[in-house]
């Protein structure tokens, strides 16, 4: 059931296009997405611009936002520059940055950086095990199979001090289970109402419960967006989100939500339509909500996608 609690924000994922200044463009439309009653912003990461970067500078400039990369992919990046790129966003913001993190796409990351994929879950495990001290601001060595780390100088960052909140897109049994174990919660991206209720939210629970952990965060990402024209959004979500339909870890959770394809998972329609997609993922079990691909049918429509979600705080009490 979504309370009034319930943290309701954006992804900008595409925001770059066409903009003479990716950092300008950046701050224009979270200052726009605050300014709707968001309340976080996500920066999707890409091979041009630093999500982590972008976040910090975004968060520094429009106060009381969250932000937060999602996600940034741990191969090839080692922890402790991670670390010390997340706890000098969470300084800038002071304390307002949460680090999304996934394993990324095997086909896409590995001819791209032509270093070998580990392998995914042992690295993750060990990944966050070496990563959750350093953003603390501790200096503990690992030693692990597919990683080693062994701080020879300080990592503490001043200002950093609140706890940066660690988000994997976790969504098949295996990450869940190391995410429930020890990161603070998963945000899946297409996995709709019926895989969260009986798949990624029974999962991760048990996992954080057996771990003697809280509840962990469940961020859905959902793409919605408000607009009389239905078909034109289907089909530009179509054009967009294809890609997934053939990485195996989007591939289960479509699936799993009960569809044939990505686009399928498109909230599309009037701002009822969307608000009635919306509670079905609180529903289900998320805990916060994401809305991506609000800019398929133009500005006019995403604008009027982010209102809604001011019109949902204020009435999420009642639901």
């Amino acid at each position: 059931m979504l309370v009034a609690s319930m943290e309701l924000g954006v992804s900008l994922s595409t925001f770059a296009a066409g903009a003479d200044n990716v950092i300008d463009e950046a701050v224009r439309l979270a200052a726009e997405a605050a300014g709707a009653g968001a309340d976080a912003v996500w920066f999707g990461q890409m091979f041009s611009y630093d999500a982590i970067a972008v976040s910090a500078t975004v968060g520094r400039e429009v106060p009381g936002l969250r932000v937060g990369p999602s996600i940034v992919p741990v191969y090839p990046r080692h922890p402790l520059l991670l670390a010390s790129a997340a706890t000098t966003a969470q300084a800038a913001t002071g304390g307002r940055f949460r680090l999304g993190i996934g394993l990324g796409a095997k086909n896409m990351l590995e001819p791209a950086y032509g270093v070998p994929y580990p392998p995914p879950i042992r690295h993750l495990r060990e990944y966050l095990s070496a990563l959750r001290p350093l953003l603390d601001g501790r200096d503990d060595p690992f030693e692990g199979e597919t990683l080693v780390s062994r701080p020879s100088l300080p990592t503490a960052v001043p200002g950093a001090e609140t706890r940066i909140t660690v988000i994997v897109a976790a969504m098949g049994p295996q990450a869940l289970r190391v995410t429930g174990e020890l990161a603070d919660g998963t945000l899946p991206f297409l996995a709709g109402p019926k895989a969260i209720a009986e798949h990624i939210a029974p999962q991760i629970n048990e996992a954080a419960r057996r771990a003697d952990r809280p509840a962990p965060q469940i961020v859905a990402a959902i793409p919605a967006v408000v607009t009389d024209d239905v078909a034109a959004a289907r089909a530009r979500a179509q054009r967009q989100m294809s890609f997934y339909d053939s990485v195996p870890s989007y591939r289960r959770a479509i699936e799993q939500s009960g569809a044939n394809e990505a686009a399928d998972l498109l909230l599309a329609g009037d701002e009822d339509t969307v608000a009635a997609g919306i509670r079905a993922y609180a529903e289900a079990g998320a805990t916060a909500i994401t809305l991506t691909q609000t800019d398929l049918t133009g500005d006019e429509d995403r604008r009027r996608t982010w209102r809604l979600l001011g019109a949902l705080k204020d009435d999420a009490a009642t639901w």
